[in-house]
């Protein structure tokens, strides 16, 4: 029996084994739980979202409120937390869902994935290019999915090391600071216009895009608003400034948790040649990961704490995941896959190392990654 891998990991101390039947079969009972559920999206899902949307709006109208008020530092920093859960929440259960195109069978002429604009500096249209098409189409899949590093990190031993990832930490905690702008600077490529990949006459139409929206943000956030506070326009500024922090270190933090933990797999191209859905189904399972929480953190994760379902559905409303989640794994006991999940604590911490680790050269550090699953070739690929 010819057996092709599905993730390449050297010397793995665990293989799981699969026939092609298997793998499209659990390719159907994805298949059949996402019709399940979709059948069953409604008026409650829009209630769902129109009351967040509800919440959001009431959260940055105290924390603006909070601004006119500097003198009385208890409720000024009220004003801050409350500003900075307001742009979470803008970002991530609605900005990120609704640009998923999550909530477009609603036919809403604001919260659909073509029309909404979010509170942050990098442009809708390019980011849906950098991680709806290019992230979720290519997950994990080095070379061609640019979240693996962004551009500036190495995140997994398979990148070829260089003294420059002796800074890994450095840049990581920049990228946290300034997350909304690591976003934006995605699509741009800027490493391969540094390598001479790319030339910055190709990329004047992003340019002009990003100057468009980070301008009219840094306009609401640091001159209209501190000045509609008059005497108190500093004091505001640095307010807003505090509230981009909190929502970037948040929004960082959750897609890294999401994405990079102990047990997070990477793929080569190769890999994925003739990819079938079935094993696309798998790929998401085994490059994602997920954090445990209750009711609020995952709203606050924008459902993002279930970054298993999500990387499966994303075009499912994510306030649904929390009910899939337990037949996702099953699904993953029923056939041996890991499903990979953890307090915040723990997978914040696994990211962390795992970014320290790959800042030293492979023959320094030990391959934390501990499974690998071999698909058997089907007949079409055989002859071919």
């Amino acid at each position: 029996m010819t057996i092709a891998p599905l993730a390449l990991r050297k010397k793995q101390p665990t293989e799981i084994d699969l026939t092609f039947d298997q793998v499209e079969a659990i390719g159907a009972e994805l298949e059949a739980l996402r019709a399940r559920i979709m059948a069953d999206v409604g008026e409650s899902d829009r209630d769902y979202i129109y009351k967040i949307i509800g919440i959001q709006r009431k959260l940055e109208f105290a924390g603006r409120a909070a601004m006119y008020v500097p003198f009385l530092p208890p409720v000024w920093l009220a004003g801050v937390a409350a500003l900075g859960v307001s742009k979470i929440l803008d970002n991530m259960e609605i900005g990120h869902n609704v640009m998923h195109g999550q909530y477009d069978w609603m036919r809403e002429d604001t919260y659909n994935s073509r029309e909404f604009d979010w509170d942050t500096v990098c442009p809708g249209e390019q980011w849906k290019h950098s991680h709806n098409y290019m992230h979720h189409t290519y997950t994990n899949v080095l070379g061609e999915d640019r979240d693996v590093g962004y551009g500036i990190l190495r995140m997994d031993r398979d990148q070829k090391w260089n003294p420059y990832y002796l800074g890994n930490l450095g840049y990581a905690t920049a990228l946290m600071l300034l997350f909304e702008w690591g976003v934006m600077l995605h699509d741009l490529e800027v490493e391969n216009i540094i390598q001479g990949k790319r030339k910055w006459s190709d990329v004047k139409g992003l340019l002009k895009g990003m100057w468009r929206k980070a301008s009219k943000q840094v306009a609401k956030d640091y001159i209209i608003y501190p000045a509609l506070t008059g005497p108190f326009f500093l004091t505001t500024v640095v307010g807003n400034a505090a509230a981009n922090l909190i929502r970037n270190v948040w929004t960082y933090s959750i897609i890294f948790c999401g994405h990079f933990p102990s047990g997070a797999q990477t793929f080569k191209a190769e890999d994925c040649i003739d990819e079938t859905k079935g094993q696309w189904y798998i790929r998401q399972m085994l490059g994602s990961a997920n954090i445990n929480g209750g009711r609020l953190f995952h709203i606050m994760s924008g459902n993002l704490s279930h970054q298993i379902e999500h990387h499966l559905f994303p075009d499912v409303p994510a306030n649904r995941y929390p009910e899939m989640s337990p037949e996702v794994k099953a699904i993953c006991e029923k056939y041996g896959l890991p499903y990979n999940t953890g307090s915040l604590s723990a997978q914040l911490g696994s990211t962390w190392k795992k970014i320290a680790k790959l800042s030293l050269p492979n023959w320094m550090t030990r391959d934390d990654n501990n499974v690998v699953v071999n698909i058997e070739r089907t007949k079409a690929v055989e002859a071919a």
